[in-house]
């Protein structure tokens, strides 16, 4: 326990964001840097003496959430880094991109705002890599083993990392041009940085790790002689296959999966393009999805210079509470307002002639552009094919089942189109699933066993590819266990540690 009396006497703080009319100028991180160090050890002292830690539950890496708070507390910032890194080898991504389910779970949030458990983290590995705390592990012996890791995300990653410390020789293969998989091109810059990946990389340069970019395997390599070549293999190539949106107009120019919109504007931040050949500028945007993913196309339109901005969910709008279905400690279904969002209703407010700088802060913010409970019927376009304006109907429960209402279509303007519905399950036309010849479970992932094992003697799946579509601290949980199976593989043993079973699923009923 940190400060006994800390969750009494002091109150949530979080970090702060830059103004909105600064920050929708640039793709820096929403934030501002250094806010946190002031405020974060009195916060990190809000974590209470709760007897059973229930935020070990709520996050899948098992992080040793009171030990890093209790030195964060006493500003011990190089015992913090190493109980933080003792469970997770990334936390840097997490810590800017987990939706924080420990936070969820935070026994202080029964009947209180619950510990910044998120902003903890972040602000331990920000200080450690300031201090100099993180450096490399290389072994200090070499196995002899071989391993091929396919896809560089945060699972094939944290596989990498796990499996190279403990003496095997990794090489990780990527079909980008950079390491870093949805992170690198699915994450916009105001969200995190490449810097932080690109440091990273580095550390696992130094202990040891290959990277092998602009190589598809199943492609440019087939699959079963990669086999051949290593002792080893771990899928870890994410959920890469979008949903898409069979409804007349779909053809037209225009309409794009975000995994199509998003990487080109990453693409300009990297320095490979002057602009993005699917830009908001001067457009009238309609993001269709409600996730997270969305909310990246939203922030990333409003830097564009789009015209404006609508977001479209089919669900309806989650309370602002817990509802009874969902009790703590569950992950419960939130009304989310995310940096994206409060930029939507300054720029509206923008262009009704009001000045959001001006006076308190909008009570709505984050309402603005956003429409719940509507499907998409079908798109309309002009004479040259291009996209111009999106038909809606809204849409209610009714016995278990989503039904049109009548009498509620109507039709919003939409140059650009960005579907953002979520993932259906692993590439499969890129030859990789069939010339290995994995087998594949019942939602169309990648089968395997209690240790990642595929139906292929060698061959490991981890991450999205094995459990669909999820969260990135699943993803570095299931690379660390992945990691454990391999090495027992081809030692017969492991000292590594394997934080989740394959089976097993976030906090939610």
């Amino acid at each position: 326990m940190a400060d006994p009396k800390g969750f009494l006497t002091t109150g949530r703080e979080v970090a702060e964001t830059r103004p909105v009319g600064e920050r929708v100028k640039d793709w820096n991180e929403v934030y501002v840097p250094g806010s946190l160090l002031p405020i974060i050890s009195k916060q990190a002292g809000r974590c209470m003496d709760c007897g059973i830690p229930f935020c070990h539950n709520g996050c899948p890496l098992g992080n040793l959430i009171p030990e890093w708070n209790d030195y964060a507390y006493r500003e011990d910032w190089s015992a913090a880094s190493e109980r933080l890194h003792a469970t997770n080898n990334f936390p840097e991504f997490t810590g800017r991109l987990c939706p924080a389910p420990c936070e969820s779970a935070c026994v202080l949030g029964i009947n209180q705002p619950a510990v910044t458990i998120k902003n903890v983290e972040v602000s331990i590995i920000d200080k450690a890599w300031g201090n100099g705390d993180v450096t490399p592990q290389p072994p200090e012996r070499l196995s002899g083993k071989t391993v091929a890791v396919i896809g560089s995300g945060p699972a094939g990653l944290a596989a990498a990392q796990q499996l190279t410390r403990a003496g095997h020789t990794v090489a990780v293969y990527e079909r980008a041009d950079r390491i870093g998989g949805l992170l690198r091109y699915g994450i916009p810059e105001f969200k995190m940085e490449k810097s932080h990946i690109n440091r990273r990389i580095e550390q696992m340069r130094a202990e040891g790790t290959k990277f092998r970019t602009e190589t598809e395997i199943g492609k440019d390599i087939d699959a079963a002689k990669l086999r051949r070549r290593y002792d080893a293999v771990v899928i870890a190539a994410g959920a890469t296959v979008s949903r898409d949106l069979p409804v007349p107009g779909r053809e037209l120019n225009g309409v794009h999966f975000a995994m199509e919109y998003l990487p080109l504007a990453n693409k300009v931040q990297e320095g490979d393009l002057t602009v993005s050949p699917i830009t908001a500028e001067g457009k009238h945007v309609v993001v269709i999805g409600g996730g997270d993913t969305g909310a990246d196309c939203v922030g990333t339109a409003h830097r564009q210079g789009a015209l404006s901005v609508t977001q479209l969910e089919i669900m309806p709008r989650p309370g602002e509470d817990r509802n009874a279905n969902q009790p703590w400690p569950t992950f419960p279904m939130l009304y989310k307002v995310t940096s994206a969002h409060e930029e939507t209703t300054y720029l509206a407010q923008k262009r009704k002639g009001i000045d959001p700088d001006e006076g308190p802060s909008c009570p709505k913010a984050g309402e603005e552009g956003r429409v719940y409970s509507v499907s998409t019927t079908h798109f309309e376009g002009d004479e040259e094919g291009n996209v111009q304006a999106l038909h809606l109907v809204e849409v209610e429960f009714k016995d278990g089942k989503l039904e049109q209402k009548p009498g509620t279509e109507r039709s919003i303007p939409a140059q650009l189109v960005t579907l953002a519905m979520g993932f259906t399950g692993t590439d499969q036309a890129n030859g990789l699933v069939q010339q290995f010849g994995l087998e594949l479970d019942e939602r169309g992932n990648v089968a395997r066993d209690a240790d990642y094992a595929t139906n292929v003697d060698g061959v490991f799946v981890a991450g999205d590819a094995g459990r669909g579509q999820s969260l990135i601290v699943w993803a570095i949980a299931e690379g660390r266990s992945a990691a454990r199976g391999v090495d027992r593989f081809l030692t017969g043993a492991s000292a590594l540690p394997a934080p989740i079973r394959p089976t097993d699923r976030a906090l939610m009923v």
